[in-house]
């Protein structure tokens, strides 16, 4: 029995770490291409490791590509319709948990159904409706997408967190003489805090990594945001891989920042999602 432990343990660390090493080897190539001279990124056969550090795409991208406002683009864009779509996700799952109404499950239903509506199928309604609001062209226009996206997917998050609440908590803040909005906010969300950090954190990457909308609704150079960027730099002259690899390493630190600072608050609040009574 003791030996068959042991062999277990050792199948599944040899298992995880091949797993690691498959998941991480992605992430690695392309951090070393970022930092290959040029010269070295169409050698064959292949040099796996630079004969020297450069950081040439990186200089490129910032002094010649304009990145750093796209980079910018990209924050704005993510962060304020993260930020708006916690809030207005948490408000609209506190009422339809608490709510007693019938309409509560019809309303859950067409998120639900908002969500597994191809995004292609709605574009072209939607364009047309914002063209004549003159939100093209306009990082507003593109935010105002992506706040409803992320508050129909936070909602549907947020309700299974608000069930997890047991209402006590509210009903003896009230008996204490809280307002409804203030049991709200002084008693549950304190509670419902790492699933707040769920939600921010995955309404933030939607919204970081999207490009379709971005590629629609924004013409202008200036305001195009990095997924969009990365995209350009394909060419008919072809592709500048340091500089492509450079991008992408720019562009994983947001998101590799937001899931190391809310690990503990996006496992927290995915399990309270997950039990049950």
């Amino acid at each position: 029995m003791k030996g068959s432990k042991i062999a277990f343990s050792i199948l599944r660390i040899a298992g995880l770490t091949i797993f690691l090493v498959v998941a991480l080897f992605p992430l690695i190539w392309t951090f070393l291409t970022s930092v290959k001279p040029p010269t070295e990124v169409y050698t064959f056969p292949v040099k796996y490791f630079p004969s020297r550090f450069t950081f040439e795409g990186y200089r490129y991208l910032f002094s010649f590509a304009n990145f750093g406002r796209y980079f910018v683009n990209s924050m704005i864009v993510s962060l304020i319709p993260a930020s708006l779509s916690t809030i207005f996700a948490t408000m609209a799952g506190y009422v339809l948990t608490r709510s007693r109404s019938r309409l509560t499950g019809i309303i859950l239903i067409i998120f639900f159904f908002v969500q597994m509506l191809p995004t292609y199928l709605i574009m072209i309604p939607q364009f047309t409706m914002f063209s004549k609001m003159g939100l093209t062209n306009k990082l507003s226009g593109v935010m105002i997408i992506y706040t409803a996206f992320g508050t129909a997917f936070g909602t549907i998050m947020a309700t299974a967190f608000f069930k997890r609440v047991p209402r006590e908590m509210e009903e003896a803040a009230l008996i204490d003489g809280c307002t409804p909005f203030k049991a709200l906010i002084k008693v549950v969300v304190p509670v419902f805090l790492p699933s707040l950090g769920a939600i921010f954190s995955f309404s933030f990457v939607n919204s970081w990594n999207e490009i379709f909308t971005a590629v629609l609704f924004l013409h202008s150079d200036r305001k195009m945001t990095v997924p969009v960027a990365l995209y350009s730099f394909v060419s008919k002259a072809g592709i500048q891989w340091n500089v492509m690899a450079a991008g992408i390493v720019v562009a994983l630190i947001p998101t590799i920042l937001v899931f190391a600072v809310a690990q503990r608050f996006i496992i927290s609040g995915l399990t309270q999602g997950a039990l049950k009574e």
